[in-house]
């Protein structure tokens, strides 16, 4: 699987995948937060709210990945600068 991130306004199928484990992954940290929250605290299962978090989560990782370019900057397709060696 290709990780290189493609030009801006694509998406591989890796991101589509990614962006699908993002939303796994938001679904039972919503869980979590929000029976941490409850009080008193108890297993709280809002599926509105968990199905909106995990959506707006997908979402947001595949709106990044479509602002992304080809050198893994934010709205560019340029290489990424090399950093300067620091001296000691």
């Amino acid at each position: 699987m290709d990780i290189h991130p493609g030009p801006i306004g694509t998406l591989k199928i890796s991101d589509w995948w990614r962006g699908l484990i993002v939303a796994l992954v938001t679904a039972p940290l919503t869980i979590i937060y929000q029976s941490l929250m409850a009080t008193p605290v108890t297993l709280v299962f809002d599926w509105k709210a968990i199905t909106g978090a995990a959506l707006a989560g997908g979402v947001a990782y595949l709106l990044k990945n479509l602002g992304t370019g080809t050198g893994g900057q934010i709205l560019t397709n340029a290489p990424p600068k090399p950093s300067s060696p620091k001296i000691p």
